[in-house]
């Protein structure tokens, strides 16, 4: 019987998928494990390595090879791959990263085994440039043996578990439908499985997080209108499979996306929109007045009006 399901979740990445596959591959367990590459429609020759593989490793290596794009950033790839895992345990990997330890999965096996009180388990992770930048680990020695929702919640984004590094319990049979809406897979299935137990921690560098500084990035998406309010919805749904929780603090979260707004590319002409985008940045953050007075000053008042006060501002020195 199959212990664990390694998922293997890629689209376009025919220069990456054979190191991510092979390092699967080569995983030294006591028990048994299944391979599942969820390929999202690629046009590149990715489908077309992943089917060689099937071939050479039958039964092993699964190929889940999608009819079309399912969309959602490779979330409903992540879904429809995750309904055919047999296995206790799943372990992601995204296609252009890969593992650097065999024994990765037979330690977290072990660990989550022993703690059954967990409900999945990562491990630190070296992160390295495309662009020849300095490669540096993820975490530091401050880490702690275990973390639950209260880790996970803050005013800002909070990242310190790379996918490629995750084990999961295959407790989740189906996914509630606002997973489904967010262009993140990792916060929102983080969270459902810290309400579900402890995350377990080891400090063993296992995996590889591929980082290209000159491709697209999460600052590239903080002038889109788009992204910002998916980040909105998705926290919002959050603080309502919380109950209200953490309520607080995440609607300062939720502000702080706002805030991005103000700046998206699709509101630069738009006076009436951008103002009220303000009003609601300033009722949710409640920020100090220093940053207030700047927001008001900035997308509140109309621009004649702040014309006028500037001229009346500097009529003593004239």
């Amino acid at each position: 019987m199959v212990k664990v399901s390694v998922l293997i979740i890629t689209y376009n990445q025919r220069n990456f998928i054979r190191k991510a596959i092979d390092s699967a591959v080569a995983q030294k367990t006591t028990f048994p494990i299944e391979i599942l590459v969820g390929d999202d429609f690629s046009s590149d020759g990715t489908r077309e390595i992943i089917q060689e593989y099937e071939r050479q490793y039958p039964g092993l290596v699964i190929g889940v090879l999608h009819p079309r794009n399912m969309g959602k950033n490779g979330g409903i790839n992540f879904l429809e791959t995750l309904k055919l895992a047999k296995g206790e345990y799943y372990a992601l990997m995204d296609g252009d990263d890969y593992w650097t330890d065999p024994l990765k999965l037979q330690k977290q096996v072990d660990l989550l085994d022993t703690h059954p009180d967990y409900s999945m388990a990562f491990t630190n992770t070296l992160i390295t440039y495309e662009d020849g930048a300095p490669s540096h680990l993820l975490n530091g020695d401050d880490m702690k043996p275990f973390y639950t929702v209260d880790d996970l919640i803050g005013e800002n984004e909070i990242w310190f578990m790379a996918t490629s590094s995750t084990l999961y319990r295959n407790s989740i049979r189906e996914y509630p439908a606002w997973f489904s809406d967010s262009s993140s897979g990792d916060i929102p299935r983080l969270i459902l499985k810290a309400k579900m137990g402890k995350i377990g921690y080891l400090p063993d560098v296992t995996t590889v997080y591929r980082k290209n500084r000159a491709g697209a990035s999460y600052h590239d998406n903080e002038r889109d209108e788009k992204f910002l309010r998916n980040r909105i919805q998705m926290y919002s749904d959050i603080n309502r499979e919380l109950d209200h929780k953490y309520d607080r603090v995440l609607r300062r979260n939720i502000a702080r996306y706002y805030r991005m707004m103000l700046d998206a590319k699709q509101y630069e002409q738009s006076y009436f929109r951008r103002a009220g985008i303000a009003m609601k940045y300033l009722y949710l953050g409640q920020p100090g007045w220093d940053k207030a007075k700047d927001v008001i000053r900035d997308y509140i008042v109309p621009e004649p009006l702040r014309k006028i006060y500037s001229t009346i501002r500097l009529l003593p020195y004239r």
